[in-house]
C-alpha cells in the first residue's frame, strides 16, 4: 500500500504536534507544509525533514495533490482554507473549532457532501482511550440511565491583547478554543441527542468570550453542564452521573484515566499507558475513512461540527 500523504497548512505549535504524531502512524507521512511566511514554512520543513515548503496554500495543493490536508491555522482562516481544499477535491482534517458559526459550517458541509469529499474536525479528545472506555461503560449500562453530565475545562490566557486567545480578529475566545472540547466530549459520552441548549457568557476587554456556561437538555430527560473559561484555571474534570453509578475523568480532554463507580464503590480504574501522542487516533481514523471511500467519520461526524457551530451562534449572540 502506498504511503498516505498529508500536507499541512500552518506552521505553528499544533502543526508540530501533528507532524510528530504522523511519524508514529504506519504508512503515513507529511509531504509538505505551507504558511503565509516562506521563511517560517522552510524552518518548519527543515525541523520535520519535510521535502517541500510553500508560501501559498493554493500552490501547495496544485503541486502536491495530497491525500488529505491538515489545517492548523487560527480560527479566522479555517473556513476559507477548507473551501479552498474543496476547490481541489482534497479531503480535509481541520483543527477545532472547525468553523466560527453555523453559516460557515452549513456552507462548507453542503458543498463537501455535494462533491463527496471527506471532511472531519480534528476533535482528537473523542478518540482518547479513557474517553472511549467511558463511552463503553455508558453503552454497557454500567451506571444505569445517565441523569447528569458535567464537564469543566479552562486555563488563564496570556495578558497580551494581541494573543490569539484574546484577539477577535483571529477568532479568539473561550468558545472556539475550549468550549468546543467540553461540548463535544460531554455529548459523546452522554450518547443521546441534545434537545435544547441555553448559554451564559462573560466578555473580555477585547470583546471575545472569557467564560462560557452551557446548560443542555438531552433526549430522555438528562441534563448536562459545560463550563469553560480562559480567565481561571479550574479543577478540570468530567463526571457522568447515572441511576446506579458514576464515571469520573480527571482532565478529560487530555488525561489518561477513567474511574467507574457502581453503587457507591470504585469497580474499575482505567489507565492509558500506551498513548505517546493523542493525535495518532484522529490521524488513523482519517486515513481509514479516506481509504474506505467514506466522506465522514462516525466518531466525529459532520453533525457534531454543525451542532457546535449552532451553539457558537448562541454564545456570540449572548456577547452582543
Amino acid at each position: 500500500m502506498n504511503s498516505f500523504r498529508f500536507a499541512v497548512m500552518g506552521a505553528g505549535r499544533i502543526a508540530n504536534k501533528f507532524c510528530d504524531a504522523v511519524r508514529l502512524v504506519p504508512d503515513c507521512e507529511v509531504c509538505a507544509v505551507a504558511s503565509k511566511s516562506l521563511e517560517r514554512a522552510e524552518d518548519f520543513a527543515a525541523h520535520h525533514n519535510l521535502p517541500a515548503a510553500y508560501d501559498s496554500y493554493e500552490k501547495m495543493l496544485k503541486a502536491e495533490r495530497p491525500d488529505c490536508v491538515y489545517i492548523a491555522v487560527t480560527h479566522d482562516a479555517h473556513f476559507a482554507l477548507c473551501m479552498l481544499c474543496l476547490d481541489y477535491a482534497t479531503p480535509v482534517l481541520c483543527e477545532k473549532s472547525m468553523f466560527q458559526n453555523s453559516a460557515e459550517a452549513e456552507a462548507f458541509f453542503t458543498r463537501a457532501e455535494e462533491k463527496a469529499v471527506f471532511a472531519m474536525e480534528a476533535m482528537w479528545s473523542r478518540f482518547l482511550p479513557p474517553v472511549m472506555k467511558a463511552r463503553e461503560w455508558v453503552k454497557e449500562g454500567r451506571i444505569g440511565e445517565p441523569v447528569f453530565g458535567d464537564m469543566t475545562i479552562g486555563f488563564i490566557s496570556s495578558p497580551d491583547p494581541g494573543n490569539r486567545i484574546n484577539n477577535p480578529r483571529l477568532g479568539g475566545g473561550a468558545a472556539l478554543d475550549i468550549t468546543v472540547y467540553s461540548y463535544d466530549v460531554l455529548t459523546w459520552l452522554m450518547d443521546r441527542p441534545v434537545l435544547r441548549a441555553s448559554v451564559e457568557a462573560t466578555k473580555m476587554e477585547t470583546g471575545v468570550d472569557a467564560t462560557d456556561v452551557v446548560l443542555l437538555r438531552f433526549k430522555g430527560g438528562a441534563i448536562g453542564v459545560c463550563k469553560s473559561s480562559v480567565a481561571v484555571s479550574p479543577d478540570e474534570r468530567l463526571v457522568i452521573e447515572g441511576k446506579s453509578g458514576r464515571i469520573v475523568l480527571p482532565r478529560s480532554n487530555v488525561g489518561n484515566e477513567a474511574f467507574l463507580y457502581e453503587h457507591g464503590q470504585l469497580t474499575e480504574h482505567f489507565i492509558d499507558n500506551k498513548t505517546k501522542n493523542g493525535f495518532t487516533y484522529e490521524i488513523e481514523e482519517t486515513v481509514r475513512c479516506i481509504r474506505e471511500g467514506r466522506t465522514e467519520s462516525e466518531v466525529c461526524p459532520h453533525a457534531m461540527t454543525r451542532e457546535f457551530a449552532r451553539l457558537c451562534d448562541k454564545i456570540f449572540e449572548e456577547m452582543e
